[in-house]
């Protein structure tokens, strides 16, 4: 009786936690959703702060050599974006690795490290490279984009009272494959072969817009935005991949915890049928004994 107790125990927690599982499959499910949705909604904006770049740059392309020119590229700033929640594989270690490999591969004088997520500022710890840094995001998405502004104060911190001349991105991106594939954008300085191809670009209708404030100060207004957004980028869709490496996390350990359900219920059905048989063997050995009795008397 007390193993039979023990089992039914074991089945009712194993139960629970699949329950909890389940809850969390559908959690981050919808979080895929709408992250990508997200990423999708953020194309027309990056297209709009194009065309804004593409007229100014047609009028005074000066800009267009002075927004790439950095001068040796020594000092290296690093956004590394990690996860504040765990039960999501290896996407931390994964980034955090594929960041110091890459990091290492650029041999700058000098190197420093932000992290978007708690929980990626140990791996960058162990292997070396420490964080000067971190930031952490609990919430919507107007929590979002209240870290990528403190995000960008930091960064322009950095390039004015320490010197970086180079920012660069590491983020998890969902991949079809995979959960995600790690991922590494050059933010600053920009990429000059970009801007000219914006130049090039055909404008898509036959009035072109004018403008009529100061083009130095509507190009710093349009790249102040174009920085904005692709940190809001890399972090969506850093969070869409980590919700997808807990999804498939979650239906690994699904499909476990009903692997060891099954186990314990062949074990409890058979335990019962020990203990049914046992009593029918007490039974019958009782009603042996009582019949001999009788009939010695």
């Amino acid at each position: 009786m007390e193993e039979l107790e023990r089992l039914k125990r074991k089945i009712k927690n194993a139960g629970e936690l699949q329950s909890l599982v389940k809850i969390m499959k559908t959690i981050s499910a919808s979080n895929i959703r709408e992250y990508e949705q997200a990423v999708s909604s953020l194309a027309e904006y990056n297209n709009t702060i194009e065309l804004g770049l593409q007229i100014v740059l047609q009028n005074t392309p000066k800009n267009l050599l002075t927004a790439g020119a950095v001068e040796g590229r020594k000092r290296l700033g690093a956004v590394i974006f990690g996860s504040d929640q765990g039960l999501c594989g290896n996407f931390n270690e994964q980034i955090s690795a594929y960041a110091i490999e890459r990091m290492n591969e650029s041999r700058h004088k000098d190197l420093i490290a932000l992290a978007v997520g708690e929980r990626v500022v140990a791996h960058l710890d162990e292997a070396g490279q420490p964080v000067e840094t971190h930031f952490c995001f609990c919430g919507n998405h107007l929590g979002i984009t209240q870290v990528m502004l403190e995000v960008l104060v930091k960064i322009e911190e950095w390039r004015t009272e320490k010197g970086i001349d180079q920012i660069v991105l590491f983020y998890n991106r969902s991949v079809q494959d995979a959960a995600s594939s790690p991922h590494m954008v050059h933010l600053i300085p920009l990429d000059t072969k970009w801007l000219s191809g914006l130049t090039e670009r055909k404008w898509p209708s036959h009035t072109l817009p004018t403008f009529s404030m100061d083009a130095d100060q509507l190009f710093s207004s349009l790249m102040r935005q174009y920085l904005f957004f692709s940190l809001y980028r890399a972090f969506i869709e850093s969070l869409a991949s980590e919700n997808a490496s807990r999804l498939l996390s979650m239906q690994m350990a699904e499909k476990n915890i009903e692997e060891h359900l099954s186990e314990l219920n062949v074990q409890f059905h058979r335990e019962r049928q020990a203990g049914i048989t046992s009593e029918l063997l007490d039974v019958v050995t009782g009603f042996e004994a009582l019949a001999g009795k009788e009939r010695k008397v």
